[in-house]
């Protein structure tokens, strides 16, 4: 479903800010992956999925999405084939418009526009019907305003609306790390369930390690702008905290620094 290959980032090359924020990175995902990724602060773990979604141009490399290139097409034009969650749970919505009008946006994503006025009947069926999976009653609540909900209830939304065209590729940018533990431990539960029941392909950044261990059926650890350890099945439902942190020291010659990381 993805191939990403020999893909190099340098933000501000020959200034003194020079980053080199992904150095030949290469990453192939098959067809309903649900691939869990960590990494230090500056690994390059957001820079990742940014060029996956063509927020930024590579310097070179190639990027392949279900066979078709990527690599040198619009953000606007990747926008039918992908979906993403930002983890910061205002970013996702329009807090002016009603829930159904968000998510009738997102449902048209890629579509022609018509001249018909509004929301059809069998739309806002639909939508009804989704938003009950959510389990938190917004079902009933589909003309109020989106800026009423909680952040919890918002991201809820936001993962809604980023999988109702079942996108060929699903980015998730820490879209828990904003959320208090209770609500966030929801959205993961609900996100697992999503990619499960709709067989979605999906990339999911976090700092907590125990989630990294727990969702997915593939896990990868960045540093440096290279991928330094990828596991999957048996082996990495066996993991502990304690193998991920010997991996990091091992790739990074030096202690693991990340606090976020190990308070998590």
């Amino acid at each position: 479903m993805l191939n990403i290959n020999e893909v190099y980032k340098t933000f501000n090359p020959g200034t003194i800010n020079e980053k080199k924020a992904l150095n030949g990175v290469n990453l192939n995902l098959n067809s309903e992956d649900f691939v869990t990724v960590i990494g230090g602060n500056g690994a390059g773990k957001s820079t990742i999925l940014n060029m996956i979604a063509g927020v930024y141009p590579i310097d070179r490399g190639s990027i392949i999405l279900d066979g078709i290139d990527i690599t040198y097409l619009p953000e606007h034009k990747r926008a039918h084939y992908l979906g993403r969650v930002f983890q910061d749970p205002m970013k996702g919505t329009a807090s002016n418009m009603e829930i159904q009008e968000n998510l009738a946006i997102a449902y048209r994503r890629g579509k022609k526009r018509g001249l018909s006025w509004g929301i059809t009947k069998a739309e806002k069926e639909k939508f009804h019907e989704e938003l009950k999976v959510l389990g938190l009653g917004l079902e009933d609540r589909m003309t109020s305003k989106v800026g009423l909900l909680s952040g919890g209830q918002r991201q809820a939304l936001t993962l809604l609306m980023a999988t109702l065209q079942k996108p060929k590729l699903l980015l998730l940018d820490e879209h828990t790390a904003a959320l208090d533990p209770k609500t966030a431990r929801n959205v993961l539960s609900l996100t697992n369930e999503i990619i499960q029941a709709d067989k979605l392909t999906a990339i999911m950044i976090t700092h907590n390690m125990k989630d990294a261990i727990k969702y997915g059926n593939r896990l990868i650890m960045m540093h440096e702008g290279r991928v330094v350890y990828d596991v999957a099945g048996e082996e990495k439902k066996n993991l502990q905290v304690s193998d991920l942190l010997a991996k990091f020291e091992q790739a990074s010659g030096g202690e693991f620094a990340n606090d976020r990381m190990m308070l998590a």
